[in-house]
């Protein structure tokens, strides 16, 4: 009996083993483009998967026999392939999978359609690389969308419906980045964090967005980098600087790279302004992103970067002609002195990623975030104003011939910053049937040090010019004044400021119909809790709660229409830069601004000449209390850190996209917008970021005799700020707004070799890529100003405002190429 039972064992055991014995086969599904898609339904036998945000997936298949492996999509056509795998064999898979014929207009659940849904705006990294802009990238594609603005083409920094530079979130595969602090004008930022040669996928949402997204008030972008499939290199170089960058994939599948390095210099762009300066500028970054697949169900990424600005100022001379036709004046301006800023910084975060089933991801993400910054200068103006020579034909015509006033202005500023922040996050994702929970508990420290002085010294025809609003007040030349000299702005303080955070969030959102029309809802709740501690600070603790929630509807009716209404209460708890006040002094019990959203929005999509075209809309209404007032110049933002103003901002955003040239994807762009803030009960008054009007385009075109001649447009028009009023002055008393921003860039192209022109012999033969071009920025040679230097006549107790231009039409010569 005791032989039977063995036998039979061993045979099960047999049995048992040879059905049990498995293959993997993994790969990422591409499209015609080579472009990653997101959704493929993955069936096999009784096993099935689907593809990721980055077109990967991955399946086990029993092995040692003939396995039909069907690859789906709504928007693409079937792909059948059949496989034999030996036992643990691990195969890689990359099918390209082309656009289907048949569309189905009524279904929203193809991959462009889930972030329609949601309001968000994905953009194609391919125009972002081609579209020229002073700061070609990423931000400068942004610019062109509705209720996204910036009148300074020097700078990456934008604004969003009203909100400021500092409410704008931005992640990198799923990773909080951050941006300098000491930043004060746009030709010091250098480079933007994002690097768009690694970039793969980008999302934008300008408000309304959902809870997993973090606590700022205005807009999130949610960029993903590549995942490489192969290897492959390219490299970008202008007169503005260049970058390189290499991707590759080991032999096994299990572990891809992708490195990019850059540098730029601003000379071009600074050297063509009025002021004539040495100027010696450095920008340069690293970035790195890796990913190692230790199993199918666990991967581990490290994202990394090194950031070195170095930005040495040294201007001369400057001249500047303004006032009127018949009464024209000149500011002549001689500088000495110097300001050499310094801005380092390193970011380094790690992912883990496990893939427990095709229902459940859990992930553990760790970052830290480093800068030491530095701000010196040393800068003597010495001035006079006077009257311009308008006499045709006069050899000095346009020099100033008679002085109404002279002076001096002295900045000082010896300023330092060492910041090192600190994360740690948990994510999970579990989808059950047709609904989807997400949810994340994050630590942040934050451990700021900071020194701050700077002083102004103003002298006017001989005569010391007082701090405003001082008494008693000096009334010379006409009553002489004995009293001591001051500055006319003096700052000093020094900060150790730490700051703990835990942040934590849940989110629920369905697929589901109601009738025969399409919809999906979210909902999620955010909770904020933060504390303020430091040498000579009183210890603080808050916390705060943002509902959010989302409804879609796609109606069954014959014209493609889809509908959204998002509303919530979003939350910005205080970064140490609002905490700090215009004296440099740190307030702890600063609050969280406060905004509730709601927004509406309606996409239509039609055809036009045979062509697919969208028309997006969306109104929207912010009511912001608890709201910490500010004043922009240039780029830099001072707070006064005292929650003393409300305020509200509503508008309508409209872009209509298409291929208004087939092939080629364009469109226009129009915003309303208006904002006001009342401070302390004095009354609503325009916030500095009241933008009111917008029109923005990108066009993108081709001869159609030569298609590889290609043409690319980007215009835009903002009407202007309020800006331009002395750093000191109160802003219910100086309402003056900058003037209108007008602005066009324009770039040709001559492709030589892309994917549709391939050599086989010659010099183009190593080349996936290769194209050679020219740009003109500000083709209209439009001055558009940023601030005003105000200039003051002791003699008439006038002050007259003269604008600081930004660039005018500068050309660049640029060639990118693929390996």
């Amino acid at each position: 009996m005791r032989p039977k039972i063995l036998f039979s064992t061993l045979l099960f055991l047999l049995a048992y083993t040879s059905f049990s014995q498995t293959a993997t086969i993994r790969g990422i599904i591409l499209n015609e483009n080579n472009k990653p898609i997101e959704g493929v339904n993955i069936k096999a036998e009784n096993s099935g998967t689907i593809t990721n945000s980055n077109g990967f997936y991955v399946i086990e298949l029993p092995s040692g026999t003939n396995i039909e492996i069907e690859f789906s999509h709504l928007s693409y056509k079937k792909v059948v392939s059949t496989f034999n795998l030996k036992n643990g064999e691990d195969l890689e898979f990359n099918p390209i999978m082309k656009t289907s014929v048949e569309q189905i207009s009524t279904v929203i659940l193809n991959s462009k359609r889930r972030k329609e849904v949601e309001g968000i705006v994905t953009l194609e990294p391919e125009t972002i690389r081609k579209i020229p802009g002073a700061n070609a990238g990423v931000e400068n594609l942004l610019l062109s969308l509705p209720g996204v603005s910036n009148n300074n083409e020097l700078s990456t920094q934008y604004s969003v419906r009203g909100g400021n530079y500092d409410e704008n979130l931005v992640y990198v595969n799923d990773i909080q980045v951050y941006r300098p602090f000491l930043i004060r004008s746009g030709q010091q930022e250098g480079l933007s964090f994002v690097n768009t040669n690694l970039v793969q996928n980008v999302d934008f949402s300008a408000g309304g967005f959902q809870a997993k997204y973090g606590d700022k008030l205005s807009s999130v972008l949610d960029i993903t980098y590549k995942t490489p499939y192969q290897f492959e290199v390219n490299a970008d170089l202008s007169l503005l600087g260049g970058s390189l960058s290499m991707e590759n994939i080991s032999e096994d599948s299990k572990f891809t790279s992708i490195v990019g390095a850059r540098y730029r210099d601003n000379s071009l762009l600074v050297n063509a302004k009025e002021t004539e300066t040495n100027f010696n500028p450095t920008f340069a970054d690293i970035q790195a992103y890796f990913t190692y697949k230790f199993t199918n169900k666990f991967h581990l990424s490290f994202l990394g970067n090194a950031s070195i600005n170095k930005y040495n100022y040294e201007p001369q001379t400057r001249q500047t002609n303004f006032g009127t036709v018949s009464d024209p004046i000149a500011l002549l301006v001689f500088y000495e002195g110097q300001e050499k800023d310094q801005y380092q910084t390193y970011f380094g975060a790690f992912k883990g990623t496990y893939f427990a089933n095709n229902d459940l991801t859990l992930k553990l993400i760790a970052s830290t975030y480093h800068t030491t910054e530095e701000e010196y200068f040393d800068i003597l103006a010495q001035y006079r104003l006077g009257e311009v020579n308008t006499n045709i034909g006069d050899e000095d015509i346009g020099e100033v011939e008679f002085s109404e006033g002279i002076g001096s202005q002295l900045n000082h500023g010896r300023n330092d910053l060492d910041a090192l922040i600190t994360n740690i996050e948990h994510k999970g994702n579990f989808k059950l049937n047709d609904n989807n929970f997400e949810w994340s508990v994050k630590y942040t420290n934050e451990d700021i040090r900071d020194r701050l002085v700077e002083w102004e010294v103003i002298d006017s025809a001989g005569f010391s010019i007082r701090p405003p609003r001082t008494l008693p007040t000096n009334e010379q030349p006409y009553i002489p004044y004995s009293g001591p000299l001051e500055p006319f702005q003096n700052i000093r303080a020094t900060n150790n400021t730490q700051i703990s955070r835990i942040q934590a969030y849940t989110q629920w959102s369905k697929r589901s119909a109601i009738g025969n029309n399409d919809v999906w809802l979210n909902a999620g709740i955010r909770v904020h809790n933060w504390s303020v501690k430091g040498d000579g600070i009183t210890s603080s603790n808050q916390t705060v709660f943002s509902p959010r929630a989302q409804f879609a509807i796609k109606p069954d009716w014959e014209k493609d229409m889809l509908f959204r209404v998002a509303a919530g209460v979003y939350h910005q708890p205080p970064f140490y830069r609002e905490l700090r006040d215009a004296t440099g002094t740190v307030q702890p019990n600063v609050k969280a601004q406060k905004s509730i959203h709601l927004v509406l929005g309606n996409d239509y999509s039609f055809k036009m000449w045979d062509r697919p075209f969208k028309l997006t809309s969306e109104v929207y209404f912010k009511n912001l209390s608890d709201v910490n007032p500010y004043t922009i110049e240039n780029v830099r933002i001072r707070y006064r850190a005292n929650n003393s103003a409300k305020a509200y901002a509503y508008g309508l955003d409209m872009r209509l996209n298409g291929e208004f040239v087939p092939g080629t994807e364009s469109w226009f762009s129009f915003s309303y917008l208006k904002t006001e803030e009342n401070i302390e009960n004095q009354g609503y008054i325009a916030r500095p970021t009241d933008q009111r009007l917008k029109f923005a385009a990108l066009f993108q075109d081709y001869v159609p005799n030569v298609p590889n001649l290609k043409m690319y447009l980007n215009m835009v028009y903002n009407t202007g700020v309020p800006g331009g009023s002395p750093s000191y002055s109160d802003p219910y008393i100086y309402q003056n707004r900058l003037p209108d921003y007008k602005r066009a860039d324009v770039g040709l192209q001559l492709v030589l070799v892309d994917d549709k022109k391939q050599f086989k012999r010659g010099w183009k033969k190593p080349f996936k890529e290769l194209s050679f071009g020219f740009e003109i920025f500000n083709i209209f040679d439009i001055q558009n100003s940023i601030t005003n230097t105000w200039v003051r006549d002791v003699y008439s107790k006038q002050q007259y405002a003269i604008p600081n231009y930004l660039t005018p039409r500068v050309f660049n010569v640029r060639t990118t190429m693929k390996f």
